[in-house]
């Protein structure tokens, strides 16, 4: 009985600190409004939920192929457990033969916290606001990717748990960015069938003629 005691007056007492420990490990993109909202919402999710979420937004120039799990065991001190770590790398090279740079990881600690989120979901979530065709600059457009996704990855993880996150991005906001993906795809067909596909079907059509 003490010393159930005592181990609740020595969490009463350490979740302060706990609290006001960041949740992200490396940052070379974030600015300090999104880095603000990203605490705010892994504090409140660790406080509901005991649950911890990280993020590492970094530009490192990661190879084809990097192990985005063994380059995670580089902040495991700064990790407590359970966690889930969200990776967002921009500069990081996809294939040999392309150009096109940008890589998204989720990190579990276990399967059972793996098992408490939608990883396609969150993924999306990142993804596809920084590859929509909008005015926003790059740098805009990761943040928002990194915010978004750790929004859904935190609303995941508590409704799992039951419960509801306060300080998260509301619905609204992941719907804009449905409707603006939608968008984009429903504009580059058109932009197939007007450039390239109609023209075909046209010398087809008048060579059978």
């Amino acid at each position: 009985m003490i010393k159930a005691k005592l181990r609740a007056t020595f969490f009463a007492l350490s979740l302060p600190l706990l609290l006001n420990a960041t949740h992200i490990l490396k940052d070379d993109i974030l600015k300090p409004e999104v880095s603000k909202i990203i605490n705010t919402i892994g504090d409140e999710l660790f406080t509901k939920t005991g649950i911890n979420g990280y993020v590492i937004a970094t530009n490192e120039h990661f190879p084809v192929g990097f192990n985005l799990v063994e380059y995670s065991k580089r902040y495991s001190k700064q990790m407590t457990q359970p966690f889930v770590l969200f990776i967002f790398a921009p500069q990081a090279k996809i294939t040999l033969k392309s150009e096109a740079t940008g890589r998204v990881g989720l990190i579990p600690s276990s399967k059972e916290i793996k098992s408490l989120y939608d990883y396609e979901g969150v993924m999306d979530s990142a993804v596809g606001v920084v590859s929509v065709q909008d005015k926003n600059t790059p740098e805009d457009k990761d943040n928002i990717g990194v915010l978004q996704a750790f929004s859904e990855l935190a609303d995941n993880i508590a409704s799992s748990k039951g419960v509801e996150l306060e300080n998260t991005l509301p619905n609204e906001t992941r719907k804009v960015v449905w409707v603006l993906k939608v968008l984009v795809y429903f504009g580059s067909l058109f932009v197939l069938w007007i450039f390239i596909l109609r023209p075909l079907y046209m010398r087809i059509k008048n060579g059978k003629q």
